[in-house]
């Protein structure tokens, strides 16, 4: 009965569990093949740390896509906002508690600008954003020209990308990082809270839920993994401020995707713009939102790599927007509007970094890794068509 239940559980949900088997066999097939090193504490938290601007690019750009469009200047805005930020932290000499705000208010003034001639005009996004693409390159190199490099000397700031969450400083003879593994058993508590809550709620309304043993397995297998990660990380430096500053983006668009008016009428724009017209959502509006979001996201990208780096180099943003739109894909938003979530997409960055990574530990050619990935990419997209066909 019970294997019944999971596999028709399994069958029902093959679009969300899906991500989470690959990034698990991912993890299990280079764990194997570099004999525990891709697993080890430091590498998780190298992994962790890398994954930082694409999953954020990676969440607006679920957006974007949900309401069926895309967003190629992502990158190079990334990038230009990038170096913009340590402009004013060189030559301006402007305090990081002011940048960091100036550069996402510039963020989203350049989402909007991308969304007025595809809201306002009718302009395919495509041919929109490839314009942001080309414009925001030019300005990139314009910026940096002269030295090709801008190096960041705020400590502060560039703690935002290589600095870990300070540790409790109680119980100094235990050998891991106590705050760390506090947030992780506060996460589970938090979890299994919600988890109950939200069912007792469908129970409520006479809606369908997870069989019972199906229910308290998915608990237990969401427990053991956040602890095992938080475990893991604990054991070398903790949590980054970078990836945290990932959990918070994270959890406050899944709240707004989830549990708002707005995030409604996204998925309403995505499902059926002219349905959603016709029952009085500004399709204009949510276009010019989540482009403006997607914007200051690009910004949140570029602030953090340029952190992590130190520096804003002419080669900041190359490729970001490819990876961003290949994790929204791999994290299961669908090619024709109106599906994917928020979670989803930091999940389907991780896969993406976590190809990268093992591959690179592996000693794996540049050029194969370009292809693997590109592989996993159209899994991804006939995955999303194969399960929308089985389920009409």
């Amino acid at each position: 009965m019970f294997f019944q239940d999971l596999g028709r559980v399994l069958r029902k949900n093959i679009r969300d569990f899906g991500m989470f088997i690959a990034l698990f066999a991912i993890w299990v097939i280079f764990y194997i093949t570099t004999k525990g090193l891709f697993l080890s504490p430091r590498n998780m938290s190298n992994l962790f740390n890398q994954v930082g601007y694409i999953a954020v690019l990676a969440v607006g750009m679920t957006l974007v896509i949900v309401i069926r469009h895309i967003d190629l200047s992502v990158g190079w805005l990334g990038g230009f906002l990038g170096a913009v930020a340590a402009i004013m932290l060189l030559r301006f000499g402007l305090p990081f508690y002011l940048v960091i705000p100036l550069v996402l208010g510039l963020g989203i003034v350049a989402g909007m600008i991308t969304a007025y001639p595809v809201a306002v005009l009718g302009i395919p996004s495509f041919v929109a954003s490839l314009a942001g693409w080309l414009i925001y390159h030019g300005l990139l190199g314009v910026v940096t020209s002269g030295t090709g490099t801008i190096i960041i000397a705020d400590k502060i700031y560039n703690a935002i990308g290589i600095g870990f969450i300070p540790d409790i400083p109680i119980l100094t003879n235990l050998t891991f990082h106590k705050l760390t593994m506090l947030f992780g058993i506060v996460a589970v508590v938090l979890y299994i809270y919600n988890a109950i809550g939200s069912r007792r709620k469908k129970q409520a309304y006479n809606f369908e839920v997870l069989p019972n043993s199906i229910f308290i397995l998915q608990m237990f297998f969401v427990a053991v993994l956040v602890l095992w990660i938080t475990y893991k990380l604990a054991q070398y430096n903790g949590l980054s401020w970078t990836f945290v500053i990932v959990l918070i983006v994270v959890g406050i668009y899944t709240f707004i995707t989830t549990q708002t008016v707005l995030g409604r009428h996204i998925y309403a724009t995505g499902g059926n713009p002219e349905a959603a017209e016709l029952s009085g959502i500004s399709v204009k509006r949510i276009t010019f939102i989540v482009f403006a979001s997607m914007g200051m996201l690009a910004a949140l990208a570029g602030i953090l790599f340029s952190a992590r780096l130190q520096s804003a180099t002419t080669t900041a943003g190359s490729l970001w927007e490819l990876d961003a739109i290949a994790a929204a894909y791999v994290g299961g938003v669908s090619a024709a509007g109106g599906v994917g979530s928020v979670v989803g997409s930091l999940i389907g960055a991780l896969v993406m970094i976590s190809l990268t990574n093992g591959m690179q530990l592996m000693g794996v050619d540049a050029n194969i890794q370009y292809i693997v990935r590109g592989l996993v990419l159209a899994a991804a997209v006939i995955f999303d068509v194969a399960t929308r066909r089985s389920a009409k």
